[in-house]
């Protein structure tokens, strides 16, 4: 349990939130630390400052005396624990000075009187003294011509507030990471939990149930648009899955029968003393179903490579208008037998980049088809023609028509409406013209004259682009 929580995306993300969180607020009490100490070190400097100033004008007045009488009034007045006041010439020697007993380890500095004379500006320090474990602040600063002032504050509030601070610092990032790990985890669990539903729904769907489908937030946020997605999905999937089964019923259904009709070929042969014309017989049917077979099976392997774009198709610069002619020609014969009007109107010199042996495949598989499925005294119609930088060929038929719902449903491999049945077929023929075409970046449509009803005719019309070099 504990592996699977640490592994969630729910607890990295409470991490990071908990992590990121917590150093803003590090950052935000270290500058507010940072200014409260620049503020306290400058008011302290101010006030030695303006104890300079009063040094400076008691000494322009009354003189050293009355310096000296300054310092002790001024260090009784604010505590002598709590300021002090020496007097010393540029030498280090002291002259005078407030009540020293609780400063005695603090001495004058040679090298900061070094640099007092030689800049003659005022100079502040920062020591800590031993004795009273605290800290203080110095200014020396010339207070008459030779005469320089060493005053110093005890730090006791800075102290004070320094210890406060970080005690408040740490009970403020503790309660910071415990409340933003905890809000963080329970923020991100609520989000996150469009992704739990999701995957229980997934965990549910197996091969025979492909109907679950995960509900929706309604908030149109990213785990909605998840969700809309993921139902999709499973839309398309439910719908190959069907797709395949029932290509499978069709294929064991195409395939039964020629494999039954060659089982049978084979016990005629071996249960029956017959003469020679009568096993030539048998074997030439084996042969022809053997041939329908291999064709089924071929046809289904171009399909399956040219809708994986594995198919070699050679594409060169054509003559169209002479492919339709030459196989309207072919098919005229089986029109004339069946006493089918036939009607070729095929413009000139149509000329496009193809692969001239698929596309004339695709063609007479359409063709075929209207011959096949036109009863006798029919009429079979073939226009050819650009428009638009498009070739569009249609070929009309006043056969037994297809009803509106199988318009698309007859271009599945081994789909074979009920009227077409008891025709001779495979159902791979139309699959595999679209499939071809669409490889030239064209496309097959159907339609009725009367789409309501069968009976009425079917126009199947091919659509391939008259520029499309870019097939190649």
């Amino acid at each position: 349990m504990r592996y699977k929580i640490f592994n969630t995306i729910a607890f990295r993300l409470a991490l990071w939130f908990t992590g990121i969180f917590t150093i803003c607020s590090a950052v935000a009490f270290i500058l507010f630390y940072f200014l409260a100490t620049q503020t306290i070190q400058r008011q302290t400097d101010q006030e030695l400052l303006d104890n300079a100033s009063k040094f400076s004008a008691i000494i322009r007045r009354n003189g050293l005396v009355g310096a000296r009488e300054l310092a002790v009034v001024e260090a009784q007045a604010a505590g002598e624990k709590v300021i002090f006041f020496r007097l010393v010439y540029p030498t280090g020697e002291v002259f005078a000075s407030s009540h020293m007993s609780y400063w005695q380890d603090v001495h004058v500095s040679k090298q900061v009187l070094k640099n007092l004379i030689l800049n003659k500006n005022s100079l502040f320090e920062t020591i800590y003294i031993p004795s009273t474990r605290q800290k203080a602040r110095l200014l020396y600063s010339y207070v008459a011509t030779n005469v320089i002032l060493q005053t110093g504050i005890a730090m006791d509030f800075y102290s004070k507030f320094l210890s406060a601070f970080k005690k408040v610092f740490i009970g403020a990032m503790c309660f910071i990471i415990i409340f933003s790990a905890v809000s963080g985890w329970l923020l991100i669990r609520k989000a996150l939990s469009g992704v739990t539903t999701i995957t229980k729904t997934a965990q549910n769907i197996t091969g025979s149930n492909l109907e679950a489908r995960v509900t929706g937030t309604g908030n149109k946020d990213e785990l909605d648009h998840l969700a809309i997605t993921f139902n999709s999905m499973l839309d398309r999937i439910e719908e190959l899955v069907k797709s395949i089964r029932e290509m499978s019923d069709n294929i064991a259904h195409d395939l039964k029968s020629p494999i039954t009709r060659i089982r049978g070929f084979a016990e005629l042969a071996l249960t029956h003393e017959e003469n020679l014309e009568d096993y030539r017989a048998m074997a030439a049917n084996t042969i022809e179903e053997s041939d329908r077979l291999l064709d089924m099976i071929n046809t289904m392997l171009v399909i399956s490579r040219a809708e994986a774009g594995e198919c070699d198709f050679e594409f060169k610069k054509i003559n169209l208008s002479i492919m339709i002619k030459e196989a309207c020609d072919l098919f005229a014969p089986l029109a004339e037998d069946k006493n089918i009007k036939f009607h070729p109107t095929i413009e000139d010199q149509i000329l496009i980049v193809a692969d001239v042996r698929m596309l004339q495949r695709a063609f007479s598989n359409l063709l075929d088809n209207a011959i096949k499925y036109t009863p006798e005294n029919g009429k079979v119609s073939v226009l050819a023609f650009k428009e638009n930088q498009q070739v569009t060929i249609k070929i009309e038929d006043t056969g037994i028509g297809i009803a509106p719902e199988y318009f698309e449903k007859i271009f599945e491999r081994f789909y074979r409406a009920e009227a077409s049945r008891t025709s001779a077929g495979t159902g791979l023929g139309l699959s595999l013209a679209r499939t071809i075409v669409r490889q030239h970046k064209g496309d097959i449509s159907v339609s009725s004259r009367q789409s309501n009803h069968q009976g009425s005719g079917t126009v199947f019309m091919m659509t391939l682009p008259y520029s499309n070099l870019e097939v190649i």
